[in-house]
């Protein structure tokens, strides 16, 4: 229910979602009796999904903290509709992140001001076109602007130069307009603005690291409507035989349910496909290929979800190599996500991942010697050479103060991480604990690829390896699997519903 008494000073809303698809929104609305005798009405009527219901107004001012000024201008230009080069057919819309964090506006073509001293969150929309009307349809009004987003005022774009002139008139001596970019100031400016660009995407980095509840809702949505589309497919597998199929399939299921965009390109990997890390074609054959990764995930309302499920064609596995091999990337999950809880070191996990795949692995012979020489070496990166994971936002790789996966030298002297030299973000040096609220993906996988491997017979940690057994392990490929997991007050919770190990088989033989 969102209950909210317009004319006052304060107002309470809350939102309660009956049904995660098709759900309804009471409104309690009640007249300003300044203007008129009051006037209570009761709504109903069904919440359409993509409208915002986020607390960008709470955003704004987490950011103004995290800025740790009481007098600016915050200054965030969204995305523009762009036509692609040489053609007169726009790119397809996907709103800048910062802009959105403030703002809940999923349209093209709008700025926004914050300013700090006034608590005043200003939404810029696009001025009336006819041409565009009688085109494409009516752009934005302010009157519905100021009902679907929680923004104090909402202007034309005509209105931002004058806003901004008569910001300068009146700012206090020092106090500064804070962009993302200094390249995204208004043009045709008559007056030179005092611009700080290098605080604001640290602040806001610091701010979306832990998700409000509204956020924790939406990536939730994502993973249920990820869940829909990956069960989907495993009831379909046995009788599908090109990769292409399978991304047709989960693009069916996610828009159907409407969830209009990937949070990712689609992965999916057959056989050999799934030793690339982030393979896109997505048009090989699935014949006498012994298992597919699918990494896929949907996003809703611009929040993402990461899923990654791998599993044979049938409702067993081909053969002990991809059996034993997808075990062991299962006990690597299983234990690196009960380990997670607020103020845990997310690289303690990473490491632990990597114990549990050095013991596996020599169980299967691919490595030998001892398990401290080969942790030391890093002969345990060519087969799992990426972090453990990373957060998961408004990005699939979403942004924080610092990383997760990361140490200090100073202060962990003693520590002595698995980082590979190859990853990229969000493995830097810089250090972070989990918090409350966080969303990471534990995503732990082994990989037998051709590549790594033949650079690897020329490392020092070579010795380690026994690459006549490791070269039988080819053909499969490899195997990943990935949840997206909130860090609790008590724990975690694993927003991830698709299936996997034996109740993901299970599906696969009931479709046989």
């Amino acid at each position: 229910m969102r209950v909210t008494s317009r004319g006052f000073a304060d107002s309470v809303e809350k939102d309660v979602i009956i049904n995660s698809i098709d759900s309804y929104h009471i409104r309690l609305a009640v007249q300003n009796p300044l203007s008129s005798p009051c006037d209570i009405s009761l709504l109903f009527k069904p919440i359409d999904q993509s409208a915002n219901l986020a607390q960008a107004k709470q955003h704004a001012r987490n950011v103004a903290r995290k800025l740790g000024v009481t007098h600016g201008l915050i200054f965030l230009a969204g995305e523009p509709t762009v036509n692609w080069r040489d053609s007169d057919q726009s790119r397809p819309f996907r709103q800048r992140r910062y802009f959105y964090y403030l703002s809940g506006v999923d349209e093209a073509d709008c700025s926004l001001t914050y300013d700090i001293s006034l608590d005043l969150l200003t939404l810029y929309i696009p001025d009336f076109d006819l041409h565009q009307a009688i085109w494409m349809g009516p752009t934005l009004t302010r009157e519905e602007a100021q009902d679907r987003y929680d923004v104090d005022r909402v202007l034309y774009s005509s209105s931002l130069k004058p806003e901004l002139a008569t910001w300068l008139s009146v700012r206090v001596q020092n106090s500064l307009i804070y962009m993302v970019h200094q390249s995204d100031s208004p043009e045709g400016l008559s007056f030179e603005l005092p611009i700080d660009s290098k605080q604001l995407i640290p602040a806001i980095d610091t701010a979306r690291g832990v998700k409000d509840e509204y956020e924790i809702r939406m990536i939730r949505q994502a993973n249920k409507i990820s869940d829909l589309a990956h069960r989907k497919i495993l009831q379909q597998i046995s009788k599908m035989s090109n990769e292409s199929e399978i991304e047709g399939s989960f693009l069916d299921t996610c828009i159907s349910h409407g969830a209009h965009n990937q949070a990712y390109q689609i992965i999916a990997a057959a056989g050999s496909n799934a030793a690339v890390l982030h393979y896109s074609q997505n048009n090989q054959t699935l014949h006498s290929k012994p298992l597919v990764c699918l990494d896929a995930g949907a996003e809703w309302s611009c929040y993402a979800s990461d899923v990654t499920r791998t599993f044979p064609l049938t409702g067993q596995w081909p053969d002990t190599y991809t059996r034993d091999v997808y075990r062991i990337v299962e006990r690597m999950q299983e234990q690196c996500i009960k380990s997670i809880r607020k103020g845990t070191r997310f690289l303690s996990l990473h490491n632990l991942a990597h114990d549990i795949a050095i013991d596996g692995l020599m169980t299967l012979g691919v490595l030998r010697g001892s398990h401290s020489e080969i942790r030391v070496s890093g002969a345990s990166k060519v087969f799992f050479p990426h972090g453990l994971g990373h957060h998961v936002g408004l990005e699939v790789h979403d942004v924080s103060g610092k990383s997760i996966m990361a140490y200090s030298s100073i202060e962990d002297a003693h520590y002595e991480p698995v980082i590979s030299p190859v990853c990229r973000s969000p493995c830097t040096l810089s250090a972070a604990l989990l918090e409350e609220g966080m969303v990471v993906t534990v995503e732990p996988g082994l990989y037998f690829s051709p590549l790594a491997l033949a650079n690897a017979r020329k490392q020092p940690y070579a010795k380690y390896i026994n690459f006549n057994i490791a070269a039988k392990y080819v053909p499969m490929g490899g195997v990943r699997i990935e949840d997206d997991i909130l860090v609790t007050a008590n724990g975690y919770e694993n927003l991830t519903t698709a299936p996997k190990g034996e109740a993901m088989l299970a599906i696969i033989r009931g479709s046989e």
